[in-house]
């Protein structure tokens, strides 16, 4: 795995007194007062996710992932003033998300969806087609679209109001994605479909950012690590911005 094309994308810069290099973020165990600075510990997260990477495991990587809210850095879209990320939501019965977040945009609220897969989830099959696991995590995620396209109260009743949502699975190497193949079917499945498709490789691109640029996690310091969806009726209806969109979306 190459592990150094951890470049900032949007050339995004701290307006305001500079961080110190030094990642801190806050420490909110119990009853979530924060007491005490504590710091990201790069190393380790950086070992357990090669570790989960090497095992091809989607549950190391699943609880790296809950604990560490900075790694998400790459598939947001904006870098500041970024709103808690929650895990495990259910909804439906039958249907669960990984990772859930709102962008409160100006245009009203989006709510990112996160499908995460195996690291090393085999994509193509040797005729070039799709394998029946990259098939079936993106009819996973379409099933969440479908539902909350029929079922509206469900909708409002999880997510407050929602304006559009985003849809993003996580599957397969950097290296399967870069052959010619697989950038061509991922370019035109992006150009008929509203799930977004990212490799492995956006989690260790946000270690290298912070590695190199700890100053942009700043807005991450504020929830270092991902909330239980048993929080997310509580956090959007304490939002002024949600109860707002709440009464234009009814």
């Amino acid at each position: 795995m190459n592990l150094s094309e951890g470049l900032l994308k949007d050339g995004e810069s701290k307006n305001g007194t500079e961080k110190n290099k030094e990642v801190k973020i806050l420490s909110q165990e119990g009853n979530e007062t924060n007491k005490e600075k504590v710091v990201w510990d790069l190393k380790d997260v950086k070992g357990k996710l090669h570790l989960a990477y090497d095992n091809n495991s989607e549950i190391e990587v699943l609880k790296i992932l809950k604990d560490n809210t900075f790694l998400f850095y790459d598939l947001f879209t904006r870098k500041y003033a970024v709103q808690p990320i929650f895990h495990e939501l259910n909804f439906g019965g039958n249907f669960r998300c990984d990772f859930a977040w709102l962008n409160d945009n100006s245009s009203g609220p989006e709510w990112v969806l996160v499908e995460i897969e195996k690291p090393s989830l085999r994509l193509f099959k040797k005729d070039g087609k799709p394998t029946a696991d990259l098939q079936g995590a993106i009819e996973q995620v379409k099933t969440w679209d479908q539902y909350f396209s029929q079922n509206h109260g469900e909708k409002r009743r999880i997510f407050g109001a929602v304006a559009q949502f985003r849809f993003i699975l996580v599957a397969g190497t950097a290296e399967e994605w870069k052959t010619e193949h697989a950038q061509k079917w991922r370019v035109h499945h992006h150009q008929t479909s509203n799930i977004q498709i990212r490799s492995m490789q956006t989690f260790f691109d946000a270690l290298d950012v912070l590695e190199k640029h700890p100053e942009e996690f700043w807005s991450f310091e504020e929830t270092p690590r991902t909330l239980s969806h048993s929080r997310l009726e509580s956090y959007w209806k304490n939002y002024d911005y949600m109860a707002n969109w709440r009464k234009i979306l009814d």
